[in-house]
Parts: structure tokens; C-alpha cells; sequence
């Protein structure tokens, strides 16, 4: 089946797997074209096969690095004219294990990743067309960021912090640019892998819908964040966990 082209042009960062494969995924889905970033140069070219040379580009690079950053949005408004869309996926958490205990510099470069990187890509892409033109902005955040985080407690601030972010962008970029966040439970990727890996039945068993999340399900979730259906919509953080906050309730 043909899919008709939106017109619409989409930057997803740190999308050769995982999450922000999914969201590029659906983007292309509905006809946007997409510009991926990522650091691993084979993974991304395989990421553009499967999802169509002819509507993907890639830009190797380090999400942190700002000289990236400006790149990658000049490379799509080279290839594409546009970017209406942001979506701030590229993440890390290189740590696990007490507060009491980290390393700063490793909380250092966890914020520096997770958060500066975002702001950074939020810079260029409202400089280089949404200011004038509109759009929107999706930065993926974490249940973590809403909720104690034990033994992840480093990325659990950033995104913390990232639902902050989202909140100063969206009241800063109006009314021109929408800004919201997705905030997921554990999502079955390699980057989470070691919080379900050997016991996902008994991991699952804990989420009244029954089951972990995927790719496709933030997939979804942005493709609306960054749809007309969502127009009167900014500034909020939308939590997509399969129900696991509901086990919060008392009795």
C-alpha cells in the first residue's frame, strides 16, 4: 500500500532501535519524512533500509556534541526544506546502583545526554524553521522522572528534569510550537532490557493491561503528540505505563 506524503518532516534522535525506531516508524507510517540521528553509523543504514531510503535520512553523531546537533538539523533541512517535528529520544543510563554511592561525573553526563542534548536540538530546529512556521516537539521522558526510581535514580532526575523542560519550552514557544513529553514504563528495547531480561513474565504480571510496553506504543503515542488530532494540546506529559500506577492505590 502507498502511503501519501503528509508534507510534514520529523527529527527523531536516537532512533536506529528501540523507542525511537518505533516513533520513526510510525511517522513514516503516516507519510512524514524522517530524519534519524543515532551514534552506530551500520545501525543506522540498516534502520533507513527497513524503514525506506526513500523517505529516511541518517546523521551519525553524539547527541551531547552541539557541532551534531546543528548538523543534523541542517542535513534535513537540506534534504527535506523543513522540520516540523522534534521528537528528543537519544538517552543513557549508564549506572546502577544508590545515590549515596554515584560517581557525579557519571550524573553529569547522564544530564548531559538526556537533558542538555534535548534543549540543543530544541535550539536549532526553532531556529532553523519552527519559530517562523510552526510544529512540534515531543521529548520522550520516563516514569522514572515521576516517580521514585531505585538503583536508576541518575536518569530518574533527568527526565525529571526533562518534564520541566518540556513545561518551560511549551509556555516559551507558544503559541507557534506545541512542546509536550511521553513519559513510558518499562518499553521491551535493549536499553531496558536489564529490568525485564530473564523474568518478563513475572515483570509483566505487575501491569494491569498484562504486559510490557514496545516500541510501537510510544510510536503511537508521538504520532498523535505530533498530529492535528493533538492541536490543543501542550505543556503535558502523557503517561503511557500500561496501568502500573494504578498498583499505587491504597487497599
Amino acid at each position: 500500500m502507498t502511503v501519501q506524503d503528509s508534507g510534514k518532516v520529523a527529527l527523531v534522535t536516537g532512533a536506529s532501535r528501540g523507542i525511537g525506531y518505533g516513533v520513526a516508524e510510525a511517522l513514516v507510517a503516516r507519510g512524514d519524512r524522517v530524519a534519524i540521528t543515532g551514534r552506530g553509523e551500520e545501525a543506522l543504514k540498516e534502520a533507513v533500509e527497513r524503514l525506506g531510503a526513500d523517505r529516511v535520512i541518517a546523521i551519525p553523531g553524539k547527541a551531547h556534541d552541539e557541532a551534531h546537533q546543528a548538523e543534523a538539523v541542517g542535513r534535513t533541512m537540506e534534504a527535506f526544506g523543513r522540520v516540523d517535528f522534534l521528537v528528543n529520544n537519544a538517552g543513557t543510563n549508564p549506572v546502577f546502583g544508590p545515590m549515596a554511592e554515584m560517581d557525579l561525573n557519571v550524573a553529569r553526563k547522564v544530564f548531559e545526554i538526556n537533558v542538555i542534548s534535548a534543549l540543543g536540538f530544541a535550539q536549532q530546529t526553532w531556529r532553523a524553521w519552527q519559530k517562523e512556521n510552526g510544529g512540534a516537539i515531543v521529548n520522550i521522558a520516563s516514569v522514572a522522572g515521576v516517580s521514585p526510581s531505585p538503583f536508576i535514580g541518575a536518569y530518574g532526575m533527568s527526565k525529571a528534569a526533562m518534564i520541566n523542560l518540556t513545561l518551560q519550552l511549551a509556555h516559551e514557544f507558544a503559541p507557534v510550537v506545541r512542546v509536550n513529553a511521553i513519559a513510558p514504563a518499562v518499553v521491551k528495547t535493549k536499553f531496558a532490557q536489564a529490568l525485564y531480561e530473564g523474568r518478563e513474565t513475572e515483570a509483566a504480571a505487575a501491569y494491569p493491561l498484562g504486559r510490557l510496553g514496545v516500541p510501537e506504543d510510544i510510536g503511537g503515542a508521538a504520532a498523535f503528540l505530533t498530529s492535528a488530532q493533538s492541536d490543543w494540546v501542550t505543556g503535558q506529559t502523557l503517561v503511557v505505563d500500561g496501568g502500573i500506577f494504578l498498583n499505587a492505590g491504597v487497599g
